[in-house]
């Protein structure tokens, strides 16, 4: 089945807005840089003609629009989204996963360490390939500097302006971008594997929250408010004795909530996967949810069970904007292989299932 078929995540008329309008900001780009006293002695000053009959003022072409992230909260579907090994710089990769699922993703999400700088380049790439980007921000030099205790990147050291100049950069440049990026900053807070975590690093109870205040605080200063803010848990199966409301920074600061849940050992429902922890974020907070990782680990017959039920359970989640499937194996960053193509059979459950999925249109339907 063709991207264009029916079904598709991004049908043919947004795809052609979404390219219409990257053009037209190419375009205006390249307009802009234009040097008007290259153009003879005739011009002179900001477009204005020099002196002669005949002469009109040359006018610049206006910027295209940008959508605001509003768009995004009230889609007319569920959003498909996808964390491969090349997000989100390959379009071959994109263009795989739709023809393996029959549909096009309309989310592409990737890492970024706080080693790295926000990149324009990486949201434009995103937005390329008709996907809202979903960067998953974390506050580490990444796992060979030490699983969680890397001191430079303690709570403590985000709350006191260790970090200020770096995030206001990287805030900045999600400003200067203007097109909407969604930040899950620090995710999984509720474990107890990264050095974001409050039982470890030396963080104590009560920083998380300030941590993302004070982040989030420095966006708005600088009118970063493309962002789309993301607080994004964990199931709390490996951790069920956390306090997830304690580590919720509030509805005034964030947009949705993102949850990690990946299907493992003898499961083959999604409400095993997802149940406990749901009931719990929804006493919490009414805001809309995103799985922002997920899979399921190989097994013969549970795999495509368990894909085959995520589908009709995510049919009954009218809270659910929708899921982003974390296709990575073992040789590219995943602890098991979470692909949904792993095998023809978890493929053709996977394809099956999301043919049954209302999916968004994209730039929020």
């Amino acid at each position: 089945m063709h991207w264009w078929s029916r079904g598709s995540g991004i049908r043919l008329r947004v795809w052609m807005t979404v390219n219409v309008v990257l053009l037209g900001a190419l375009c205006w780009g390249v307009m802009a840089a234009l040097r008007l006293d290259d153009m003879g002695p005739r011009y002179s000053g900001l477009g204005r003609p020099a002196a002669g009959p005949g002469m009109q003022q040359l006018i610049h072409p206006a910027p295209p629009p940008v959508p605001d992230k509003s768009v995004f909260a009230t889609p007319n579907g569920k959003y498909f989204g996808v964390a491969t090994p090349e997000a989100p710089w390959s379009s071959g990769e994109v263009d795989s996963i739709a023809d393996k699922a029959g549909v096009r993703p309309t989310m592409t999400e990737y890492f970024v360490r706080w080693t790295a700088d926000f990149d324009p380049k990486a949201v434009s790439r995103a937005y390329e390939h008709g996907t809202l980007p979903v960067i998953s921000w974390e506050p580490w030099d990444g796992e060979d500097a030490g699983h969680t205790e890397q001191p430079t990147y303690a709570l403590r050291t985000i709350i006191g302006g260790a970090h200020d100049d770096y995030i206001r950069r990287f805030a900045q440049g999600v400003a200067a971008q203007k097109w909407p990026v969604a930040i899950r900053f620090a995710h999984e807070m509720n474990g107890v594997w990264y050095p974001w975590s409050e039982a470890k690093n030396g963080n104590q109870k009560g920083e998380y929250v300030a941590a993302w205040k004070h982040i989030h605080d420095i966006f708005k200063e600088v009118g970063a408010d493309n962002a789309i803010w993301v607080w994004s848990a964990n199931i709390v199966r490996p951790v069920p004795n956390v306090d997830l409301a304690s580590l919720y920074p509030g509805d005034d600061y964030v947009d949705w909530v993102g949850l990690t849940g990946y299907g493992t050992k003898n499961e083959a429902t999604a409400t095993e996967t997802f149940g406990p922890t749901l009931d719990i974020i929804r006493k919490i907070t009414k805001k809309p949810i995103l799985i922002t990782e997920t899979g399921r680990e190989p097994s013969t017959a549970l795999k495509s069970k368990w894909t085959t039920d995520f589908f009709s359970w995510l049919n009954q989640q009218p809270d659910v904007l929708g899921f982003i499937w974390f296709e990575r194996d073992t040789d590219n960053g995943g602890k098991a292989d979470w692909r949904f193509d792993e095998t023809p059979d978890s493929q053709r459950a996977f394809s099956t299932g999301i043919a049954t999925v209302k999916l968004a249109d994209g730039l929020g339907g």
